[in-house]
C-alpha cells in the first residue's frame, strides 16, 4: 500500500532540512529517502499507522522484521539512524508531542579498522605506475594512460581526497603554483588540501602528454577529461586502473581501492606525529568521531613512545 501524500510530504520536509540546514550530499539524501519511504510504506501497509501517531513498539517491530529478512547489522543501524532523525525532526517541528524512536537501541556492531598499505607498498605502487611514461618508443596513448594513473596516485596520496573529489578536479588545479588547492567536498563544503611538488610535477607531465595526444582537451574544464556523462574520468575507471597497477606491483588487488590510499594518507600522517584534528580537516570530515577510526594508529604510537622514552620502560 502506498503511503499517503501527507506522510510523504513529512519525509520531503525532512529531506529539505537535510539539504538546507546540514548541507547533506545528494547520495546521503537519496539514502534517507529510500529508507524512510520503505518505513512509512510499511506503516501504511501493516496497520495504517502514520509517523504522526506510530508508537515505539511498532517501530521496533519494523526493525525486527528487517533483521529477520537477513539485513546486515550495518544496514539496520543506518535504517534506525534515519528513523530516529526523522522522528526527532517531527518532534522539534511540533508535528507531534513526543519522539517514539528516542528509546530504541540499534544492533551492536564493531567498527572495522580501515585497510591500510605500508609506506613501502605505496612507494612500490608509485614506482610501477611511473614506468614507461618517458619512453618515447611506446605508443603515445600508452604513455598518456600511465601518466594519468601516476598523476592520480600522486595527488591521492598527497592529499587524501575522496575519489569523487579527485576525478572531478578542475584543470586549473594543474596550473597552480601554490602549495594548496581548494576542493569542494561533501555538502558543498570547501577546504584547502596540501599539494606536494611531486604531485604538481606529475600533473604537469600528464597535461603535456594529454595536450599532445588530445589537442582538443585544452578547452575542457576537467583535469582528467573522459568520454563519460560527467565529462571527466569516472570513479570506476580509476578503480580499475588502480587495481591493474597494484597487480603489477605485486599487491593483492583485494587489498587495494582508492579509499585504501585515502586511509594510507591519514594513517601515515598520524604515524609521523600529525594531530588528529589536522587530519580531520585534511580529510574533510565534518565530525571528529569519523576520523577517530584511526585511533588505533595513535594507540600504537603512544605505546611506542612510552616504551622508548619512559625512564622505566622496557629495556
Amino acid at each position: 500500500m502506498q503511503a499517503s501524500r501527507r506522510d510523504q510530504g513529512l519525509v520531503d520536509l525532512f529531506l529539505d532540512m537535510l539539504v538546507t540546514e546540514r548541507g547533506a550530499a545528494k547520495n546521503t539524501v537519496e539514502a534517507y529517502k529510500r529508507d524512510l519511504s520503505a518505513y512509512i510504506g510499511w506503516l501504511t501497509a501493516t496497520g495504517g499507522a502514520s509517523p504522526l501517531n506510530v508508537q515505539s513498539e511498532t517501530i521496533r517491530a519494523y526493525l525486527t522484521g528487517l533483521a529477520a529478512q537477513g539485513l546486515a547489522a550495518s544496514s539496520a543501524a543506518r535504517q534506525l539512524s534515519a528513523i530516529r532523525q526523522f522522528h526527532r525532526f517531527l518532534f522539534s517541528e511540533g508535528r507531534r508531542g513526543d519522539d517514539p524512536a528516542a528509546i530504541l537501541e540499534g544492533p551492536r556492531r564493531g567498527r572495522p579498522l580501515p585497510k591500510v598499505l605500508g609506506v613501502d607498498e605505496v612507494e612500490r605502487l608509485l614506482d610501477v605506475s611511473r614506468e614507461g611514461i618517458e619512453d618515447e618508443a611506446r605508443a603515445l596513448g600508452e604513455r598518456l594512460r600511465a601518466a594519468r594513473t601516476f598523476c592520480l596516485l600522486e595527488i591521492l596520496y598527497a592529499t587524501g581526497l575522496r575519489v569523487s573529489e579527485l576525478v572531478a578536479l578542475p584543470k586549473s588545479a594543474a596550473r597552480t603554483r601554490e602549495a594548496f588547492i581548494a576542493v569542494r567536498g561533501k555538502g558543498g563544503r570547501e577546504r584547502l588540501v596540501p599539494l606536494t611538488s611531486k604531485a604538481r610535477e606529475a600533473m604537469a607531465a600528464y597535461r603535456r602528454l594529454l595536450d599532445e595526444a588530445r589537442p582538443g582537451a585544452a578547452g575542457l574544464p576537467w583535469l582528467f577529461p573522459a568520454d563519460s556523462e560527467s565529462g571527466h574520468m569516472t570513479r570506476q575507471a580509476f578503480a580499475r586502473d588502480l587495481k591493474s597497477a597494484a597487480a603489477a606491483a605485486g599487491i593483492p588487488v583485494a587489498r587495494i581501492s582508492p579509499h585504501v590510499l585515502r586511509h594510507a594518507f591519514a594513517s601515515h600522517l598520524l604515524q609521523n606525529g600529525a594531530d588528529l584534528r589536522i587530519v580531520q580537516e585534511l580529510l574533510g570530515h565534518a565530525d571528529i568521531s569519523t576520523t577517530q577510526i584511526y585511533t588505533h594508529v595513535l594507540d600504537e604510537r603512544m605505546a611506542a613512545m612510552v616504551r622508548d622514552l619512559h625512564p622505566l620502560g622496557d629495556a
